[in-house]
């Protein structure tokens, strides 16, 4: 998709629109061909507007020359408006959380009329009503006659959109498929072998609270509540999923949880023991275990080895430094443990973690965090841009570590997730807690109470 967008250069083969054959030197190109995308990881300005983001090569300009940034501004509020994204055009990017950021990405593809549009997972961060609805919008385009390519792992939304489907597996084609297809069918294709599509649970035995929150709120630079009052308790050996659509103060209220948030309020305890106001350093030797939403920046160094990156949690003493010497040989025997113990897909634990595909990068992160004594395990959209096969591992580890007693939060915007992992599921919305319910809760209930509805409210 980035070569049909213009952002890389083939090295063989064509693009044809409408027959005739394209070549593009950059994304500029690609939009004046008429061709819009939507990104995964996004392609935006942080210290520019959202307004500017979405007028950024599409500049519309008033007498005199200068910029209309008063159109801009009215573009993005009727599109918001349209998908319920309550996103402000006047909000610069970088305060702004993922979930925010993609919206904008979203916004700016529907700002701009084109013949293809190329959507890359757009419905991480949209409710199970608003992704009904933007497929609906999709299939009114297509009625009249707009392309659109939709990438997405997500069977369900395969199965409901597509007129066609293509599998790609190892950067290359592996056949199509009729969207009539099955889920174990498609997945089948795309891991290139049987994959178990439900996670293999048996009930909970929760023991006691181990990890308690009351009444934590977290303010934002600009002093507004990004999490307000909320309060919950994780038993051992129980998982409790927080979901709700990205942006509603889970990433903020995780970050509180780690130590990574400077101004909260409340208590947070973990055996008893007081976690707020703790450096992150403490919170990590205090038994917290932790794989954050975003691997690539906040879970691993790129230019470290495999090796490397599984003892940056443990990097100060024994066993991997003593008496100010890392212990090199210990380093290289856990880490060769560790990639076989996780199916780690690399010819040696000395490659750069940069260089690997996504799903083993999780699990690089899953190998460092599991393997220390724990006493809560937090994890954070723990399968975000995974194939199903990772996926399936990544399930399977979750649920082991429940197992072994150890009380577990899932933050997931995936609803399907959120159902197969949580025993108790707690719903996010604008800060707070909806409510907590039981892990059966049907999807529907939970796509309400994810626009903002209490239980109470749903059942009556």
């Amino acid at each position: 998709m980035n070569v049909l967008y213009g952002l890389y250069q083939a090295d063989e083969g064509a693009i044809l629109l409408d027959g005739v054959e394209q070549h593009f030197a950059g994304p500029g190109d690609a939009m004046r061909a008429g061709i819009g995308m939507v990104h995964q990881h996004f392609m935006l300005i942080p210290v520019f507007t959202v307004a500017e983001n979405v007028m950024l090569g599409h500049e519309e300009t008033k007498a005199g020359g200068r910029l209309d940034i008063g159109a801009a501004r009215a573009r993005v509020r009727e599109i918001s408006d349209r998908f319920g994204f309550s996103v402000d055009p006047d909000a610069l990017v970088e305060d702004l959380p993922v979930g925010v950021q993609q919206r904008v990405e979203i916004i700016k593809a529907l700002s701009r009329d084109a013949k293809v549009l190329v959507f890359d997972e757009p419905t991480a961060v949209l409710t199970p009503q608003e992704t009904d609805e933007l497929i609906a919008i999709m299939r009114q385009l297509k009625e009249a006659g707009t392309s659109i390519v939709f990438i997405t792992h997500k069977l369900r939304e395969v199965r409901a959109v597509a007129d066609r489907v293509t599998v790609i597996r190892l950067g290359k084609v592996v056949g199509e498929a009729d969207p009539r297809s099955t889920n174990a069918e498609l997945a089948a294709m795309m891991v290139g072998r049987a994959v178990d599509l439900t996670v293999d649970k048996g009930p909970a035995n929760p023991g006691g609270p181990a990890l308690v929150v009351q009444g934590v709120s977290v303010l934002d630079p600009g002093g507004q509540k990004v999490v307000n009052n909320v309060s919950f308790e994780v038993r051992r050996g129980e998982i409790l999923a927080i979901a709700g659509v990205q942006g509603n103060g889970q990433t903020e209220l995780t970050e509180a949880l780690l130590g990574l948030q400077p101004r909260v309020t409340g208590q947070i305890t973990l055996d008893g023991k007081p976690l707020v106001g703790l450096p992150v350093r403490k919170v990590l030797d205090a038994g917290v275990g932790f794989i954050p939403e975003d691997r690539t920046e906040d879970g691993l160094v790129a230019e470290f080895t495999i090796a490397e990156n599984l003892m940056l949690d443990r990097s100060t003493g024994a066993p991997f430094v003593k008496a100010g010497t890392l212990q090199l040989n210990y380093l290289q025997e856990f880490a060769e443990q560790k990639r076989v113990e996780f199916d780690i897909r690399t010819q040696t634990v000395q490659t750069h973690v940069g260089r690997l595909s996504g799903g083993n990068q999780q699990k690089v992160v899953l190998a460092r965090e599991l393997s220390r004594d724990l006493r809560l395990f937090v994890a954070a959209q723990p399968t975000r841009g995974l194939d199903v096969g990772s996926i399936e591992f990544v399930h399977t580890r979750i649920v082991e570590s429940r197992d072994a007693g150890i009380p577990v939060i899932v933050v997931s915007t995936e609803l399907d997730e959120v159902v197969a992992l949580a025993d108790r599921i707690a719903v996010m919305y604008r800060g707070a807690i909806v409510g907590i319910v039981p892990g059966d809760t049907p999807r529907d209930v939970l796509g309400l109470m994810m626009a903002g509805e209490k239980p109470e409210e749903v059942a009556a």
